[in-house]
């Protein structure tokens, strides 16, 4: 339940949030609207960005991350609609199982240009914009896979999520004169649509039933329990905030310790 406080956190604020369209990207846009910013729910699903801005009175836009062109007009865009963008959320991302030997080309080629290269052009639309207007924020979605390399059957997605974890630092370090601040968060076993195929394709590459893939993941994780959307979506509004205003260049684990370093 949002406190009146909370309500009231981005009052006045855009934010722009990719693959708004489920999973962690519809928590995120939620919560953020929750606490009173306008938000922006981009989406290579244009449908189910609408769906999102529908249920909280936003806005929505399609949007291919990988794509140069569309994302520097997509926040150009909405730069000029809304007078600004103060907090853009990169979390627009994919993944997809096999074993190392056998993950193709094409496979590769799609986690990195989704998961990483899309980073990378998001946070130059948006610094491009952002600059000229003060500074914001940007808060992109790595992993905990981007800080540990052992996840069976994801070496391709492993290797695009430790590069945002990179990317991210390099751009903080970069924007912190401009008066943007970058950081990333890293969740773990969250139970979303993506994670609902990653556990069928594992059960089936590993040899063991789903229902004992997806207790592993369980009591790999300290806290008890598979993540929720929300838990990461409650991380990113505290780096988009002001309590976070000291902090850039980080990759926050929320994976109710799954991980921890």
């Amino acid at each position: 339940m949002t406190t009146p406080a909370e309500s009231a956190q981005f009052a006045g604020k855009v934010a722009v949030v990719t693959g708004a369209g489920s999973g962690i990207g519809t928590a995120i846009s939620t919560l953020l609207a929750a606490r009173g910013a306008v938000v922006v729910a981009t989406d290579l699903d244009q449908a189910a960005a609408m769906r999102v801005a529908e249920r909280i009175s936003g806005f929505s836009q399609q949007l291919d991350v990988t794509n140069a062109a569309a994302v520097d007009d997509a926040a150009r865009s909405i730069d000029a609609q809304h007078g600004g963008i103060d907090i853009w959320c990169s979390n627009a991302g994919v993944s997809s199982m096999a074993r190392f030997i056998e993950i193709t080309e094409d496979e590769y080629d799609w986690n990195l240009s989704v998961n990483l290269k899309g980073i990378f052009l998001c946070g130059q639309a948006a610094a491009r914009v952002m600059i000229p207007r003060g500074g914001g924020v940007i808060v992109n979605t790595a992993s905990m896979a981007g800080k540990r390399g052992f996840a069976p059957y994801l070496a391709h997605y492993i290797a695009s999520k430790f590069g945002v974890i990179g990317l991210t630092q390099a751009m903080a370090a970069e924007l912190a004169p401009q008066r943007i601040r970058v950081n990333c968060v890293c969740p773990g076993f969250v139970a979303t649509p993506m994670l609902e195929r990653e556990l069928e394709w594992e059960a089936e590459l590993s040899g063991v039933a789903p229902a004992d893939i997806k207790q592993l993941w369980v009591s790999e994780t300290p806290m008890g329990r598979l993540e929720e959307p929300e838990d990461v979506a409650r991380a990113v509004a505290f780096l988009a905030g002001d309590d976070a205003g000291f902090i850039t260049g980080e990759a926050l684990a929320v994976n109710g310790g799954a991980f921890m370093d």
